[in-house]
């Protein structure tokens, strides 16, 4: 038996696609023998299943514990929840000896998708394109393994709350927060977090709904936040929390409404970490502001700049054993006092603990930043087999005879080009056809010359920065 997987489907740091069109049982099953037989080959043999809320999520969940089964290995399922409870029940369960989690993420509501730990470690880019190879030769392994059910959401819960261990309790007391769930899976570990936590807390959209009837559930998007700004603003609420689809994204915003982005909350993350780990290596995308790596250094740490992607940020902390990484989108990894995933629901217990530990609300420590000008992530198409080209192109170019002066480039994901202005990114994306731009400036002219020396280069290339391609 083989099978053929659509070509859209197969990405980088996860496997998704749409219900009915490029996605269906039949990939579900394909994945769970083609994962079950790499584990089983590796010495492992228990795997922890677990699904978003999505309409399809539970025919995907039924086909893929079928596929790892009949490849020998035993399933433990976890049930509905977010995708960091999978990635506890894969961390913290001494004999599972990998996790898959079926969530589409921040997608519309017709996608999904799987995304997989293997003894410890990410699943992705070449794992991913072995499961494709090992479906069209049929290779895999034949068994029969066993099912178990296990409620996790209570324990997972509690090991939130470890996150405020030696805080006084009259510090939290008078919080008070506002949270948007966005009907995504986070939604009743939410609840059952808040009903744990001291302060007051106001709850949006926990309801568990595949359609997200409310808004999108993709915190990065400004106008995803409206209703979580609005609370905040009717309540007088100290701040407000928002997750993605699959809970492993967090969106923030202070009390006057204003949006903190990833970098600016890993500024608040890093100053708190770096008051009891002096010296810690903090790591951050190439997209990070460069008042986030300034700051990290300010404060003793040892900021690293890396590649954009969840699971390369969680190959690279594991390499460099840092306690804490983060990038622009929302995902951000604590290994200090956790685990080393990329949890909302964490990050948010450690927003409260951070506040309270530095004695400020998040209104003060967003308004100790500086102020800079920078545009959002600027994403637009190209067709796919110019991506990469285009941008080997551009670094070719910053590397020859007629580059400018005062100018160095940093080729670690894309290029990412400081001048005496700012810095300005471009880099290809590895889940889209689209080139990725971002620029930041201290001046509004020198954010215009930072976009016209990304529009020159693209030119260069017979590219344009054109429409705007969304997530």
């Amino acid at each position: 038996m083989t099978h053929q997987f659509d070509s859209t489907v197969l990405r980088e740091y996860d496997i998704r696609g749409i219900i009915g069109e490029t996605l269906g049982p039949d990939d579900a099953r394909a994945i769970g023998r083609g994962f079950a037989t790499l584990l089983r080959r590796a010495g492992g043999k228990l795997v922890a299943v677990g699904y978003d809320g999505r309409v399809s999520s539970p025919i995907l969940e039924h086909a893929l514990i079928e596929g790892l089964t009949a490849s020998g290995c035993d399933v433990l399922r976890v049930g509905m929840g977010p995708t960091p409870m999978l990635y506890y029940a894969e961390a913290s369960t001494e004999q599972v000896d990998g996790g898959v989690q079926i969530t589409g993420s921040h997608n519309p509501a017709n996608y999904n998708g799987f995304k997989m730990v293997f003894q410890g470690r990410p699943f992705f880019g070449e794992d991913i394109a072995t499961i494709g190879r090992m479906a069209a030769e049929g290779d895999w392994s034949d068994g029969t393994g066993t099912v178990e059910t296990r409620e996790l959401m209570d324990e997972y819960v509690d090991r939130l709350l470890v996150g405020l261990e030696g805080i006084a309790p009259d510090r939290l007391a008078a919080l008070r927060v506002g949270w948007d769930a966005g009907n995504g899976a986070a939604g009743p570990a939410l609840e059952a977090l808040v009903a744990k936590l001291p302060g007051e807390h106001f709850t949006l959209y926990t309801e568990i709904d595949g359609n997200f009837p409310n808004h999108h559930p993709d915190p990065t998007v400004p106008e995803n936040l409206a209703d979580l700004q609005r609370l905040v603003a009717e309540k007088n609420l100290d701040f407000g929390i928002a997750f993605d689809g699959d809970g492993d994204r967090i969106g923030a915003i202070d009390g006057e409404g204003r949006i903190i982005w990833g970098d600016q909350l890993m500024m608040i993350y890093a100053e708190d970490l770096l008051g009891s780990r002096p010296g810690s290596t903090i790591i951050a995308d190439v997209k990070a502001s460069k008042l986030l790596f300034d700051r990290i250094a300010e404060l003793g740490g040892k900021p690293l700049m890396w590649k954009t992607g969840h699971s390369l940020i969680k190959s690279k902390m594991k390499q460099t054993q840092a306690p804490l990484a983060g990038e622009m989108s929302g995902h951000i990894f604590f290994a200090d006092g956790y685990y080393g995933f990329d949890d909302a629901l964490y990050a948010a217990i450690r927003l409260i603990a951070a506040s309270a530990r530095l004695g400020k609300s998040v209104t003060e420590l967003k308004n100790a930043m500086p102020a800079v000008l920078n545009t959002p992530e600027l994403r637009f198409q190209v067709d796919e087999s110019r991506k990469f080209a285009a941008i080997e192109e551009v670094k070719q170019r910053l590397a020859g005879p007629d580059a400018a002066e005062g100018i160095s480039v940093d080729d670690t994901d894309g290029v990412r080009v400081t001048t005496p202005d700012g810095w300005w990114l471009l880099r290809a994306s590895n889940t889209q056809d689209v080139l990725v731009a971002r620029a930041e400036s201290s001046t509004q002219e020198g954010l215009d010359r930072l976009l016209g020396q990304i529009d020159q280069q693209l030119e260069a290339s017979g590219l344009e920065r054109g429409p705007q391609a969304g997530h």
